[in-house]
C-alpha cells in the first residue's frame, strides 16, 4: 500500500501562485507515475496534470497548460504542482494520485492510489 499526503493548499488572491506537494509513504519502492486531479463543489473531478516515473513525460489539462508545472523528486517519490496566475475557477480540492506504471494517465480510474486532498481557494 502507498499513502499519499498533500500539502501546500490555501487561500490566495487571483493572479497569485501556490506550490502543492505530495509526499508518499508505505510501499514506495517501485515505479509510480503520479499526478493531480481536482474537484470543485458541485462539479465532477477533473484532471490537472501528470508525469511519468522518469519525469520525462508530462500531461496537462488545457486549462492549466500555460500556468502549471508538475515535477518530482524521483528518489522520494514526491511530486509537486506549481500553479501560477491562479483564477477563481481554480478553486477546488486538489488530490494527488499514483499508479503502478511508468506512464501517466489522464483518467482517474487508472490510478491505484490517491490522497485526501488539499483545498485551494482563489479569491477574486
Amino acid at each position: 500500500q502507498v499513502q499519499l499526503v498533500e500539502s501546500g493548499g490555501g487561500l490566495v488572491q487571483a493572479g497569485g501562485s501556490l506550490r502543492l506537494s505530495c509526499s508518499t509513504s508505505g510501499r514506495t519502492f517501485g515505479t509510480y507515475a503520479m499526478g493531480w486531479f481536482r474537484q470543485a463543489p458541485g462539479k465532477e473531478r477533473e484532471f490537472v496534470a501528470a508525469l511519468s516515473w522518469s519525469g520525462d513525460i508530462t500531461y496537462y489539462a488545457d486549462s492549466m497548460k500555460a500556468r502549471a508545472t508538475i515535477s518530482r523528486e524521483g528518489v522520494k517519490n514526491t511530486v509537486y504542482l506549481q500553479m501560477n496566475s491562479l483564477k477563481p475557477e481554480d478553486t477546488a480540492v486538489y488530490s494527488c494520485v499514483a499508479r503502478v506504471s511508468t506512464l501517466p494517465s489522464r483518467r482517474f480510474g487508472e490510478y491505484d492510489y490517491w490522497g485526501q486532498g488539499t483545498q485551494v481557494t482563489v479569491s477574486s
